[in-house]
């Protein structure tokens, strides 16, 4: 972006009302992609919600190609450690369904046990997963509108 702003950092930790909101940098589908891991501590003192972004989405991962000539070596990883949390850890991504996944799914939100089983990316190692990369759809047409919508720049008067 090209406004001000301070990056979170992995580890991170946010306060909101009587939630505690973990930052995890997931690089991949861009470099400074993160994700939000969110616990309650009055219920639980365990994390229950994942805020995914563009990293795990239902029934895909995000495209690498955004994420520069490393993207997709960086994404295998992030997946990989999110998916060392709990089965029962609610995923919700930034979006469903579109042009930014080829098996994507409609469906709100699911979790990281339903995934770990049946996204069929999250199977394949990681020579498979490298050379899948090459597979994904053309970028959006209005991708230029998109990056700069995300850099603050769209003029939508």
């Amino acid at each position: 972006v090209r406004f001000p702003f301070n990056p979170l950092k992995d580890g991170q930790e946010l306060h909101l009302g009587q939630l505690l909101i973990r930052a995890i940098h997931t690089p991949g589908h861009r470099p400074e992609s993160v994700c939000l891991l969110v616990t309650n501590p009055p219920r639980s003192p365990m994390p229950s919600i994942l805020l995914s972004g563009d990293t795990l989405f239902v029934g895909d991962v995000g495209r690498p190609d955004f994420g520069g000539p490393e993207g997709a070596q960086a994404q295998y990883a992030s997946i990989r450690k999110l998916l060392d949390l709990e089965d029962y850890v609610e995923v919700f991504p930034a979006h469903f369904e579109g042009s930014c996944g080829k098996g994507m799914c409609g469906r709100p939100s699911t979790t990281i046990g339903f995934e770990r089983r049946f996204n069929p990316v999250l199977q394949l190692s990681v020579h498979d997963f490298l050379q899948s990369t090459g597979e994904v759809p053309a970028r959006p047409l209005n991708m230029t509108a998109i990056l700069a919508t995300n850099r603050g720049e769209a003029d939508y008067a």
